[in-house]
């Protein structure tokens, strides 16, 4: 991978934009997770992997997924919660985020 070199500028609440030519290296979007290494005076940066892969949940998915993407499956819910579906279809979503309201297990 070649050297790439860009500036980022630290905001108050301790925040950085991630250059977008850096993004793009490691191949990663909004919700994807990174890992900062500390390494005597030098921060390096890895996109982290997903720890535990379960090959049958992944092919679960794949097929779900492309099932999703053919019309298959989602004629048969209402058209509402059917767009909202085709609507965020391949969005990242962040597992830590902060979920807003009130949530009863």
């Amino acid at each position: 991978m070649p050297t790439i070199r860009e500036l980022a500028t630290l905001t108050s609440k301790g925040q950085i934009t991630l250059p977008k030519s850096i993004r793009k290296a490691l191949d990663v979007d909004a919700g994807s997770r990174l890992i900062f290494e500390l390494r005597d005076n030098e921060v390096v940066v890895t996109r982290a992997e997903a720890e535990h892969q379960d090959p049958a949940i992944g092919a679960f998915l794949d097929v779900l997924t492309a099932d999703i993407e053919a019309g298959l499956h989602v004629k048969t819910l209402p058209d509402d919660l059917a767009k909202t579906m085709a609507r965020h279809l391949r969005r990242s979503i962040n597992l830590d985020e902060a979920i807003d309201g009130d949530v009863a297990i």
